[in-house]
């Protein structure tokens, strides 16, 4: 019997919810049945008043008072449009306007009927006062209990029994406040509020509507059992990120799907709705504080100043022009070859305010004869160098062009910034190029030492910079783009080996940064930035699954592919023969380098480029050995 009525619920619950989605009353039809039980409740006003006595009504008297009453009535629900609103939907506002136009009725039937008494009118105008009021209480509270009850019956159809996610929130301030109301307030939300988590000790032990409040170190694998969790939402104004980073790597370990409610300031119109939660962001997991810049320095080195970025266009070059535009006033000259994206950049600088100026340039910068037209055209006072070819595999397949753009083109770009005066030459290198195992970090690790040697030269005045760090988070090409794409097409996630570990830094971070080096120093350094630790590849993919809601090994599957020609397992920052020393900035260290630069090294970069496509991979390769003798190629595994 039991499960008949279950099914019959069932069964209801499953019609309720078609018919309600796509059906509603027109306005008019409720406009008359509210009409219809003033009517009603007029009448059974009249039986309660004469103790359900009918021989002392006189119906025709009393079937005119019933009308006028009506009348009255229908003329207030249309002054406050108490039917104009959707009774399945039916807020504390819509009971305050049914209040309202009841009321202004009621005292005016009770004037019509003062004034009759007084005045001799018909008998069908004077209503007793006993039944207005009584009219009057009937009528409201059925108006009133039709809609809660509509309401009601609306919210139980449509609301899922059992598919309701437990869901702690994490901050019980005001975005936390926010989340509550809105789940709340969402018929259809999938999330059932569980309880608050707060690091305000004050607030432990505490109730926010019966929901309560408990501290972080409550969060273990019996609670969540018991609990019955399975979300956790981020709602806290200006979350540290070592803090956040802690709290969704413990979410992540206890198989917890993580979202965030965006800052306040992104809300739409100001006001936040469920669809504005997002998932939190692998960049997010870093948990690294932001970085403090020395921006007086930054801002007096760049000011009205002509700048000149090559590979403008990639994600390194794209946000260093970004970043640039906060420091004020200056000539951007933006340099790549790679049409389309340089047109967007183009097309997103245009909508900064007026008064900037940029001039985007199609080039290849191992084009000596056009490059030194560019310099020669826009006499820059600062070039910031990120141009390069940087894919380990394709560069392994193609060393001719890793040295003819990463070799060639940093050194015909360098010799004509000290040729025309450049103030600046900040060069953007990559950790591959410490002892490094491929051509790509070869080819980089030439350059380093070749910019290096141009500030031996006396009668040059620019002062020559190298930034080296390891990846970047969400560039293109990156490690987390690729497995966000694998995991959106079903998996599965690849990775070449179970072990390899890789520094990680976002793009911002990366800029901040190299803005910073630029304006250290005296020229011949190459500043290693701190990449905080290694990453391991294989639990970022793991974490990157669980941040898609997903399991790893069950939803998608991680695939070891092996090793590819030129990669290492774990990367460097400084050579064998390097070593460090500080800087005023706590993120910035210089690397001192340990041997002797060959005085001719710009002589044998231009003997390796001569002639280099009737060499042999193979010959390239034994070449580069023997310039750079940490340079050995690292067998697969």
């Amino acid at each position: 019997m039991e499960h008949t009525s279950d099914r019959f619920l069932d069964i209801l619950r499953e019609k309720g919810v078609a018919i309600s989605r796509k059906y509603s009353l027109p306005r008019g039809i409720i406009f008359l049945l509210d009409l219809v039980v003033v009517f009603l409740a007029f009448l059974a006003a009249g039986a309660l008043r004469f103790n359900f006595d009918l021989e002392e009504i006189r119906i025709a008297e009393y079937t005119n008072q019933a009308f006028l009453s009506v009348a009255v009535y229908a003329l207030f629900m249309i002054v406050f449009k108490s039917y104009r609103d959707l009774i399945r939907h039916t807020t504390l506002n819509d009971i305050t306007n049914i209040l309202k136009a009841n009321t202004f009725a009621f005292v005016v039937l009770l004037l019509i009927s003062g004034l009759g008494r007084s005045s001799g009118w018909r008998p069908a105008l004077i209503i007793p006062y006993s039944i207005l009021i009584i009219h009057y209480v009937l009528a409201t509270v059925v108006h009133a209990v039709e809609r809660i009850m509509v309401k009601l019956t609306f919210e139980y159809v449509n609301a899922p029994r059992d598919d309701k996610k437990n869901v702690l929130i994490f901050g019980a301030g005001i975005l936390g406040a926010a989340v509550k109301r809105i789940i709340e307030s969402d018929h259809f939300s999938v999330y059932r509020i569980a309880g608050y988590i707060d690091d305000d000790r004050k607030l432990r032990g505490k109730t926010i509507s019966h929901h309560p409040i408990w501290s972080f170190g409550v969060l273990d694998k019996r609670f969540v059992k018991d609990e019955k969790i399975s979300t956790i939402i981020l709602a806290v104004n200006k979350f540290p990120q070592e803090r956040k980073a802690m709290v969704i790597r413990k979410a992540l370990s206890l198989d917890l799907e993580v979202l965030e409610v965006p800052s306040a300031d992104s809300w739409l119109q100001g006001k936040f709705s469920m669809n504005q939660l997002h998932r939190v962001r692998p960049e997010d997991l870093l948990g690294r504080p932001p970085i403090q810049m020395n921006t007086e320095r930054i801002f007096q080195g760049l000011i009205g100043k002509t700048i000149l970025v090559t590979g403008a266009a990639g994600s390194i070059g794209s946000e260093l022009v970004r970043q640039i535009l906060r420091f004020g006033t200056v000539r951007l000259i933006l340099v790549d070859q790679a049409e389309t994206p340089l047109f967007f950049l183009g097309a997103e600088l245009k909508k900064n305010p007026a008064g900037t100026f940029f001039k985007t340039l199609i080039a290849d910068i191992t084009n000596g004869e056009l490059m030194e037209r560019i310099f020669v055209t826009w006499r820059p006072d600062i070039v910031f160098h990120a141009a390069a070819y940087k894919h380990v595999p394709m560069m392994e397949e193609n060393p001719h062009e890793a040295l003819r753009v990463n070799c060639g083109g940093t050194k015909v770009v360098a010799d004509l910034a000290g040729r025309y005066g450049v103030e600046k030459f900040i060069m953007i290198s990559i950790d591959k190029a410490v002892n490094p195992t491929n051509v790509m970090g070869a080819s980089k690790r030439l350059c380093e030492l070749y910019v290096q040697t141009l500030c031996k030269n006396r009668q040059c005045t620019t002062s020559f910079v190298t930034t080296r760090f390891g990846n970047v988070l969400g560039s293109n090409g990156s490690v987390i783009p690729i497995f966000r794409k694998q995991i959106e097409n079903g998996g599965p996630v690849t990775i070449t080996h179970r072990d390899i570990k890789r520094y990680f830094m976002t793009i911002p971070e990366a800029c901040q940064l190299v803005l910073e080096a630029a304006f250290m120093g005296n020229g011949g350094e190459i500043f290693v930035f701190d990449m905080g630790s290694l990453v391991s590849i294989y639990d970022l993919a793991e974490q990157m699954i669980k941040l898609s809601g997903l399991i790893p090994g069950k939803d998608i599957k991680i695939e070891i592919t092996g090793l590819r020609p030129g990669e290492k397992l774990y990367e460097e920052l400084l050579t064998d023969n390097e070593k460090t020393s500080e800087t005023y900035h706590s993120k910035i260290m210089i690397a001192h380098n340990g041997h002797k630069i060959p005085s001719d090294l710009g002589d044998q970069i231009n003997e390796l480029l001569a002639g280099l496509y009737s060499k042999s991979n193979e010959e390239i390769v034994a070449r580069l050995q023997e310039l750079l003798p940490e340079y050995r190629q690292e067998p697969q595994v």
